[in-house]
């Protein structure tokens, strides 16, 4: 199973869309990409999106839809394993809090838990990097020190 999300410039903010699919392609990721600009009120401008050097982030498909949606991408160093370790903590986080507590029956109830899963993190769960707040109000506390509006 891979769950792509799509995050702006800093790790830590909220996350700007998702996709789940039984495979590692670019399907998911693209359509990640494809949600970006409807959670962003219709702009990603600014956006980027970094990763590692993975078949599906460095794909055609890939490219062309951050082309033509607006996101900068970004790709990690060879064998740099400090570039990622910030998704790579996420990542076994989320491993360890749902997926290996349970066997899911479906992917329709595995897509369930682990997108609820996602919402809670990004909205409501504090995060000590961040000095407490959830990503969703450091991104907000980090516009409004800017001076940057948010469409709704």
């Amino acid at each position: 199973m891979a769950v792509s999300r799509l995050r702006p410039g800093h790790l830590l903010t909220p996350m700007l869309g998702c996709s789940m699919a039984s495979h590692v392609r670019a399907g998911p990721v693209t359509g990640a990409l494809r949600t970006a600009p409807a959670t962003r009120g219709g702009s990603v401008a600014g956006v980027i999106f970094h990763t590692d050097r993975g078949s599906q982030d460095t794909s055609g498909a890939f490219a062309q839809v951050c082309d033509g949606v607006g996101i900068r991408r970004s790709l990690g160093r060879v064998g740099s394993s400090g570039d990622n370790a910030l998704t790579e903590s996420f990542w076994q986080g989320l491993k360890r809090e749902t997926v290996h507590k349970k066997l899911f029956s479906t992917m329709c109830q595995a897509r369930l838990e682990i997108f609820q899963w996602l919402t809670y993190h990004h909205a409501r769960r504090h995060h000590n990097a961040l000095h407490s707040p959830s990503p969703a109000e450091f991104e907000q506390q980090h516009q409004r020190e800017r001076g940057v509006t948010r469409a709704a």
